[in-house]
């Protein structure tokens, strides 16, 4: 398996992989998908043996103090592999100066994360996508 940056050419296939794995609800099509790569300060690709996209994980932040671990999503057939841990791990690197946020709300989530050192905090808010969009301007 290798891990890699992704490329605006990988879009099509990223999308692929969030649809058939529960995150369709997140990425409207393969545009909007290309838009949140090329915003995100991060975005990596893990490849199988024959070059398909079977991993993907995006993060947002600073790079000094603050991140925000946004997706890590693998293919259904290849979790539980170290897929998912080595796409984290990428993300994260040597910076441990940078504290890491994100939200565990799937099923297996919060298990998976605390094994990678993530642990609850009480200290996270969240503003939900749906409330901002009700609000009067």
């Amino acid at each position: 398996m290798q891990i890699r940056s992704a490329a605006a050419s990988d879009a099509d296939a990223i999308h692929r992989l969030l649809c058939a794995n529960g995150w369709a609800h997140r990425v409207a099509d393969a545009a909007h998908l290309g838009r949140l790569i090329s915003a995100s300060q991060q975005a990596v690709v893990a490849l199988s043996a024959d070059g398909e996209i079977v991993g993907f994980a995006r993060a947002i932040g600073d790079g000094i103090s603050n991140g925000y671990l946004s997706m890590v999503v693998v293919a259904e057939p290849l979790r539980r592999q170290g897929i998912g841990q080595a796409l984290v791990r990428h993300i994260l690197g040597s910076g441990a100066d940078i504290t890491w946020v994100l939200r565990a709300g799937r099923p297996g989530a919060a298990e998976f994360f605390a094994k990678l050192g993530f642990s609850p905090s009480s200290a996270a808010m969240e503003r939900p996508r749906e409330q901002h969009l009700r609000m009067a301007p």
